[in-house]
């Protein structure tokens, strides 16, 4: 797997995240983290995620970033913006519905600003099975195909809870 990371700059409530590298479950503790620090900060206003540099990205992580858009405009009213400009990510964002609840950018920004990488927190097995189903469920929630397609697995993590 080649390296991954999650780079975060915040401004006045204005949230920018960057991910980098394979994307996939072993980030789901650092970004459930940072999710409850954006939306428990009371001057959050709006966030923007940068998939530019985002080679593989995973159920778990996309669900995780439709809470990220679902808290975002329940509590600004605003829908978060997303960047991405891999055609195949560009491509599984489009199928998961994602056009509905991100304002999606195809292009990167022109003037990024300074991020900081986010370290990565360690998590048990049982607090990552319950982050994975968690993100599959509000994946879920979106729409009809995203149930077809995470239902078999979501069933299969709630008879493995001990």
């Amino acid at each position: 797997m080649s390296d991954c990371k999650i780079l975060q700059a915040q401004e006045r409530g204005i949230y920018v995240l960057k991910f980098i590298g394979e994307v996939r479950l072993n980030l789901c503790s650092t970004l459930d983290q940072i999710i409850d620090d954006m939306f428990g900060n009371p001057e959050f206003r709006t966030v923007v995620v940068d998939l530019t540099e985002t080679e593989v990205i995973d159920s778990t992580t996309l669900g995780l970033l439709a809470k990220i858009a679902m808290a975002s405009e329940e509590r600004s009213h605003f829908l978060p913006t997303l960047i991405t400009t891999n055609p195949d990510v560009t491509r599984i964002i489009h199928s998961m519905g994602f056009d509905r609840i991100f304002l999606i950018v195809r292009e990167p920004a022109r003037d990024p600003q300074e991020l900081e990488e986010i370290p990565l927190m360690r998590a048990s097995e049982q607090e990552v099975r319950d982050k994975v189903l968690d993100a599959h469920r509000t994946l879920m929630s979106m729409n009809h195909h995203n149930q077809e397609q995470f239902q078999n697995l979501v069933r299969a993590l709630e008879c493995e809870a001990p």
